[in-house]
Order: structure tokens, then C-alpha cells, then sequence
């Protein structure tokens, strides 16, 4: 009786779903259709977020801009062409601080004052969310839910790691070999450092993504496709 007892109790713990904190995040989202979201995080950049609005448009690309508050705050002008220009503006957080230790209260803080500011400037409250450096856990995620937010990261092999300034071939080489229908790119428009490579990649990317089929959608536009979009907060 007690061996029958054990095996059931086992039966039920490795049947029953478990939650986990990845299912609340969007990585990828499955479809057929030969689309992508190609995302920059820390902007905006008063050198480099024009010119990588200048070849978007050339090449009818829409994008998601996980923008800094505070740098939204220094440059409004550029949020606003953004906006106008059929992109999408995701809270990166206010100032962009490594959430590892902080309180409850200054996660919140960060992510509000962010999105206040936002607001300011569009007229309009974001609905995505991407923690700094990609750091997450439970109370982040939760804090983020508890707001609306969606929170959504990037594709495997489609981090194109372009803030080492790695070269502009081998971020080239890294998007265009990894490439799938409903991928999460992940790009910056701001960092330490020049993101002249960032720019010119950029310039080799988009063409060779078009040539093979692809439309570059803003996440939200994607996210019409993920199977759980109703449930997501948008």
C-alpha cells in the first residue's frame, strides 16, 4: 500500500504542469510566415538612432526601439520620429540599471518613471517590456505583468552581441545564418563605444533578408501571431 501510495504521489508530481518563469517571457513567436522583429535596446543615440531610421525607411523595416527613459528625455525629437515613422516604442527601463539585488520598490520605480516618461513625449503608454542586460527573475517578471507589460526578450542565435563591436561581417553572418520565420533580433542603437558597425551590418542585413522573403514587422505586429496572444498584456 505504501509503495502504491509513493508511486502515485511521484505519478502526480511529474504530471502536474509546473510554471515557470520563462513561459511569462516572449522569445520567438512560431509562425510560417517569413516575418521578424528587429529590435534595439539602450537608445536613443543622437548619432546613430538617425541614421538607423534613415535605412529602416529605405527599406520599409519596422522596429521596436527598447529605449532608456532618461535618454528619451534628453532626446525627445528622436522618440517622436520614431513614433511617426511606424515604429514601436518598448520600455528599456528609466536608467538602465543591473536589477541583481534591487528592491522591490526600485524595479518598480525604474520601469514607471520610464514609462511616465513615455508617455509624455507619444501620448501613449508602452506595452512591452525588456529588463536591463537581459537579467530577469520572478519579482521582475511579476512587477513588469503587474504593470501590462509583455516582457520580451530576443531569438537564440540572434543576439548579435553588436555592443562588443565584434565586427560588422560577423554580425552579418551571425543574423543572416540563423535566420527563421517569427525570430527576435537584437540590436543596439546606444552603448560604450561607436555602433558604426551596428549601422553598416544593418545596411547589409536588410537587403539580404528582403531578397529572401522576409518583412521586418514591430513586435507587437508579430505578436498577433504567437498562440497566446490573447493572453498577453497588450
Amino acid at each position: 500500500m505504501n509503495a502504491l501510495f509513493l508511486f502515485l504521489s511521484l505519478l502526480l508530481i511529474t504530471t502536474t504542469p509546473v510554471h515557470r518563469i520563462h513561459d511569462d517571457i516572449v522569445w520567438n513567436v512560431p509562425t510560417d510566415e517569413k516575418m521578424v522583429a528587429i529590435t534595439f535596446d539602450d537608445g536613443p543615440d543622437i548619432l546613430y538612432t538617425p541614421d538607423i531610421l534613415t535605412i529602416l525607411k529605405q527599406y520599409d523595416a519596422k522596429a521596436t526601439f527598447f529605449v532608456v527613459g532618461f535618454r528619451a528625455e534628453k532626446y525627445p525629437d528622436i522618440i517622436k520620429r520614431q513614433m511617426n515613422e511606424g515604429h514601436e516604442i518598448a520600455n528599456h527601463t528609466y536608467k538602465h540599471l543591473d536589477f541583481r539585488g534591487k528592491s522591490k520598490q526600485t524595479i518598480e520605480e525604474e520601469i514607471k518613471k520610464s514609462e511616465d516618461v513615455l508617455y509624455d513625449i507619444t501620448g501613449k503608454r508602452p506595452t512591452l517590456f525588456r529588463p536591463p542586460l537581459g537579467y530577469y527573475n520572478k519579482q521582475i517578471i511579476d512587477i513588469a505583468k503587474q504593470r501590462g507589460y509583455t516582457v520580451v526578450m530576443w531569438s537564440k542565435h540572434q543576439d548579435t552581441y553588436d555592443w562588443q563591436n565584434p565586427g560588422t561581417r560577423r554580425i552579418v553572418r551571425r543574423v543572416v545564418q540563423h535566420i527563421q520565420p517569427g525570430q527576435i533580433i537584437l540590436f543596439h542603437d546606444h552603448g560604450s563605444g561607436s555602433r558604426k558597425q551596428t549601422v553598416q551590418a544593418l545596411k547589409e542585413i536588410l537587403p539580404i533578408l528582403k531578397e529572401k522573403g522576409y518583412t521586418f514587422v514591430t513586435v507587437s505586429e508579430l505578436l498577433k501571431h504567437h498562440p497566446n496572444y490573447r493572453d498577453l498584456n497588450l
